[in-house]
């Protein structure tokens, strides 16, 4: 056994110098609200994090949480309810989500975004500008400067007011048994020495294995080559100590992609300006796709492309959307985003072809007017034809984070096969498998964190209370 091979370990002779009714592995989103439901349930917990800070795939994303029928919705006079969320959920998957898990998460979301933000100070609102892929309704949840690094930061506070341990620098490499019941953990540290925490109940979270390029390779080979825009701590330890304690699992070829990462810069790019009227077009100068799909399976059409790149075309009208959200300003700092006065300028700073650029966005205004249909299916008359100043960034397609993992119910509780689940063992975010079905195309905004957050509060709150 490697140091850092994720194992599993009979409790015969490990003594435990301190146990907790709650272990948690990760301090990720996923972790910190399993922590905070679990100490309002009145349970001890612990979290151990493997890294110096916690920040996990949360940090990397943009912070939203998909969530229906919230007062913060009602406060702009949205309409929404659980019901239309879990049909939206199912549509994107094409009806392969587990049905009884999407109800859960549908009905429970709401509620804990705002337990979140009226009990933890988490200042949550709905993130307005654009409807995102697959949504009926603007129901994305984040706080002001739409940062995952932001909400990480509110959800470390909220934990540290609620008196939560968060133990850094702690790499779980193996769970200690006796049977099928998990009794506790050994750490490494960094130091070289070996800890064990003994515990009544473990919540994994620790993500998925879009890190681990074996475990890509074998369940998405199609994303074999791509940019792993994600947490280096992605190596599917959650899947392999449940399936070595015979835990089922599912959708393993399932994955949040996006295909619009700024290149060689390697920052997130904001959909909002496919959604909001822009286009992609490829080394050649021409569209290659409907925009509107979604961004995850567009990492797959970006990557299809001459050299696994695309670039993004804009006006000004996106240009200042883009600017509400910090990534796209980080871009922009970065000199990642290209402005010009006219579309033939733009192609010459982006190093496109000048013809085929024009006449492409001549397709686009004349798609718009009615005049022409679009060979992708896309609708492009609900926006505004672009218009004069241009703006273009040049992007690759990426893996963000994995979809399937540990089959899980309605409690966050880990399944076998036969659907009975094992005895002190939940999952939560990317350890377990969440809502998009078995493929990319069925990943609706959102899905990682409403998987994070939703699964995190229903796993502390069954541990603790399982007791």
């Amino acid at each position: 056994m490697t140091p850092f091979a994720p194992a599993v370990l009979p409790a015969d002779g490990v003594a435990f110098p301190l146990s907790v009714s709650v272990l948690i592995v990760g301090a990720g989103a996923a972790g910190l609200t399993a922590a905070l439901a679990t100490r309002e349930a009145g349970a001890e917990v612990l979290v151990l994090e493997r890294d110096a800070a916690a920040q996990g795939s949360t940090a990397l994303s943009s912070g939203l949480v998909p969530a229906a029928g919230t007062r913060f919705q009602a406060a702009r006079g949205i309409s929404d309810t659980p019901e239309l969320f879990a049909r939206d959920i199912q549509a994107k998957a094409k009806g392969l989500a587990e049905p009884r898990l999407v109800a859960a998460l549908a009905s429970s979301i709401g509620p804990t975004v705002e337990w979140l933000a009226d009990r933890h100070d988490v200042p949550f609102d709905v993130a307005e500008g654009f409807l995102y892929p697959g949504h009926s309704v603007l129901r994305m949840h984040g706080t002001p400067r739409r940062t995952g690094s932001e909400l990480m930061a509110c959800l470390g506070a909220a934990a540290a007011r609620a008196g939560v341990d968060v133990v850094t620098d702690a790499h779980v490499h193996a769970l200690v048994v006796r049977g099928d019941r998990v009794v506790g953990v050994r750490i490494d540290r960094p130091d070289g020495s070996v800890d064990a925490v003994g515990c009544a109940a473990l919540v994994l979270a620790c993500s998925g294995f879009g890190g681990n390029r074996e475990l890509v390779r074998r369940h998405m080979p199609e994303m074999a080559g791509a940019l792993f825009f994600g947490h280096a701590g992605n190596q599917g330890d959650a899947v392999a100590w449940g399936t070595a304690l015979g835990a089922a699992t599912r959708d393993m070829g399932a994955y949040q992609g996006h295909g619009s990462v700024a290149t060689p810069h390697n920052v997130l790019i904001t959909w909002a300006l496919m959604m909001e009227g822009g286009f992609q077009v490829n080394a050649a100068g021409e569209r290659f796709s409907n925009e509107h799909q979604g961004y995850s399976e567009q990492a797959r059409a970006v990557l299809a492309q001459p050299g696994g790149v695309a670039w993004n075309i804009y006006d000004e009208r996106q240009h200042i959307l883009g600017l509400e959200f910090q990534d796209y300003r980080d871009a922009v700092a970065a000199g990642a985003v290209h402005s010009a006065s006219d579309i033939g300028a733009l192609a010459r700073a982006l190093g496109l072809p000048e013809g085929a650029l024009a006449a492409t966005l001549q397709a686009t205004r004349a798609i718009a007017l009615g005049e022409a249909a679009d060979g992708f299916g896309r609708d492009f008359s609900t926006k505004p034809p672009l218009a004069a100043p241009f703006h273009g960034v040049k992007v690759t397609g990426a893996l963000f984070h994995t979809q399937g993992g540990l089959l899980v119910d309605g409690n966050a509780r880990v399944l076998r096969a036969d659907g009975t689940a094992l005895p002190n063992l939940f999952a939560a975010g990317g350890a377990a498998c969440g809502v998009s079905g078995p493929e990319c195309w069925g990943y609706l905004s959102g899905n990682g964190l409403l998987a994070a957050i939703g699964l995190g509060r229903m796993a502390g709150r069954t541990a603790a209370t399982r007791l």
